[in-house]
């Protein structure tokens, strides 16, 4: 992610598919600032969710306004970021997007059942597998007109990480 101007990708997805496992290491790999989306959340979302209710539309806004609002500071200290953050539907990757800065997506996909199975074997988050269906429900895949790609959450995670970096090296050399 070198070049003149900083790049920021959001990887993104349901609960449960490792945004945040290949967020941190492609922000290694990268050298970019990381960020898990979640730690944005207000407390109020995280009881919400806790409690096995899914977030509307209007919970998520003061939220992804937090999200795009941590790019723009990225964007200002002239950093590449990568945040892991679920950005569900177009509307709020739009909200994203408002940075002065151009923003990949990394569309993490994954079947219900593979999903389920890694929710099952996580603890520790807020986040219930019960929650799993609103996810796959709420989920608006990225549009053709939409900055990003979508990859499968089989190979290891140091291989879609891999996948990124040779993508983003291909930009660059696109537009030297």
């Amino acid at each position: 992610m070198s070049g003149d101007h900083p790049t920021h990708i959001v990887v993104m997805g349901v609960t449960g598919c490792g945004k945040t496992t290949v967020g941190r290491k492609l922000s290694e790999l990268l050298s970019a600032t990381f960020l898990d989306a979640d730690d944005l959340h207000p407390p109020a979302n995280i009881e919400k969710m806790s409690a096995g209710k899914p977030l509307t539309d209007e919970d998520r806004e003061p939220w992804l306004e937090a999200v795009r609002d941590w790019l723009q500071t990225q964007s200002a200290d002239e950093r590449n970021a990568v945040i892991a953050c679920s950005a569900l539907k177009r509307r709020y990757r739009e909200i994203i997007r408002g940075v002065s800065t151009p923003v990949l997506f990394v569309h993490l996909d994954g079947s219900r059942v593979v999903i389920g199975h890694r929710l099952a074997e996580r603890g520790g988050h807020f986040m219930p597998p019960s929650l799993l269906d609103s996810q796959f429900a709420a989920l608006e895949p990225l549009a053709a007109d939409e900055a990003g790609m979508v990859l499968s959450i089989d190979p290891t995670p140091e291989d879609i990480v891999r996948v990124v970096a040779d993508f983003l090296d291909e930009e660059r050399k696109v537009a030297q």
